[in-house]
Formats: C-alpha cells, structure tokens, sequence
C-alpha cells in the first residue's frame, strides 16, 4: 500500500485550506493509499539552520534534514513516503512562514552542491516523490495574475521538480475568508460575492484537490 503524508501549513485546522487538504486525502485514499496527515501549527520547529550537514562529505542523509526537533519525524516519513501533498493559505503574496521553513528543510536537504559527469545536479533524495502544492488565497485569479503572485508561487513548484522530480500546484481563488464579515473591516470584499464563490466555485476546486490527490497515488515516475 502506498504512503501518502498531508501537511496543513495553515495556522487554521479547519478552513479552506484544510478542506481542500481533507478532499485531496479523500482522493488518495479512493487510490488506495494509506494517509497521515499534520498541521504544522502544532510542532515547534524552525526552518534551515545552515549547519551544512547535509552537504558534508561522507555524510549520507537520504534526503533527511539532520536538525532533530519536531519537525525531524514529519521528514522522515516524507523521504519514506510514496507521495506528499501540502498546502498553505497565501499571506501577503508567501505562502505561510510554517509553510516555506518546512519547504527548505526538504529542499536543501534533498539536494547537493554537486554535479554529475554531464554537468546536472545531483541530489541526496534517493528517488522520485511526486508532490502536490495547494494554494489556497483571498485574491481572485485575475489579481493573482495581476500581481504576478503565481510566479512567485509557481518558484516553489519549481523547487520540489528540481529536487523530488514531480511536483504539481493547484491555486484556489477568492476564498470566503470569514464566517461573518460583520465582525471586520473589510469593504473591499463583496460578501454576496465571496459568498457565492463559496458556492460555486469552491465545491469546482474541491473536485480538482480529489483528482490531485488520486493522480499523485496512481502516477509512476
């Protein structure tokens, strides 16, 4: 049975980006795979440290970020892992800093300094781990655009390619960001509008977070 880790990278367990995480372990589990899930809000951990471990000769990590905290079982079960799905909301263009302090200790960790005899890099991560990225964000796709916030959200996408050999990004637009929006000071949103993307539009992205989900369990790469 393939294994399958999800990681909230959202300070909220329950919101949009948990949904779509939620849909996205349904399809994986339609697939056949065994799932375990974490949010990231709950372990204490800090991004690179740059000890340089995982570059130092005659060190042999497979992949694994040597910094033992709360964090270090979360990558050993995805260096082991058959696939990885993660998400995050979008904060001022960034994914969550819970998000990026995860990414480079998979990246940098996953990858070497090092170049083969035809010039291409060389990686510590021993084989391919298909990934999917979630997005979820207040923006609309035109504003996303507008802003050119996919670039610099697609940089991540790029990172795991480079590193774990498949990586794919599903971006969820103009998320219903509150349960009242009485409550804030917020006339820039329409909530009839926000309100009926929730409706229509939402329940779309959730169809495509499964499929993602069931793609990555089924793909052989």
């Amino acid at each position: 049975m393939k294994k399958v880790i999800i990681i909230n990278g959202s300070p909220r367990k329950n919101f949009n980006t948990a949904k779509v995480l939620k849909e996205a372990q349904k399809g994986a589990e339609a697939a056949g795979a065994e799932i375990e899930y974490f949010n990231l809000v709950d372990l204490n951990f800090k991004g690179c440290m740059s000890c340089f471990a995982c570059k130092r000769k005659g060190m042999d990590l497979g992949g694994l970020c040597a910094l033992r905290d709360e964090l270090r079982p979360v990558l050993e079960k995805i260096v082991n892992a058959d696939a990885v799905i993660m998400g995050s909301p979008v904060y001022d263009f960034y994914p969550t800093g819970m998000f990026r302090n995860l990414a480079e200790r998979m990246l940098f960790a996953g990858g070497t300094y090092m170049l083969d005899e035809n010039g291409h890099p060389m990686m510590n991560l021993k084989r391919n781990i298909p990934v999917g990225l979630i997005f979820t964000m207040n923006a609309t796709t035109e504003q996303m655009k507008q802003y050119s916030m996919d670039s610099v959200l697609n940089a991540n996408e790029l990172g795991f390619k480079m590193v774990y050999g498949y990586a794919e990004t599903l971006y969820v637009c103009d998320t219903y960001q509150f349960n009242d929006y009485s409550k804030y000071d917020c006339n820039m949103f329409d909530e009839a509008h926000k309100a009926e993307v929730r409706n229509n539009q939402f329940p779309k992205d959730l169809a495509k977070a499964y499929d993602l989900g069931k793609r990555l369990v089924e793909m052989n790469i």
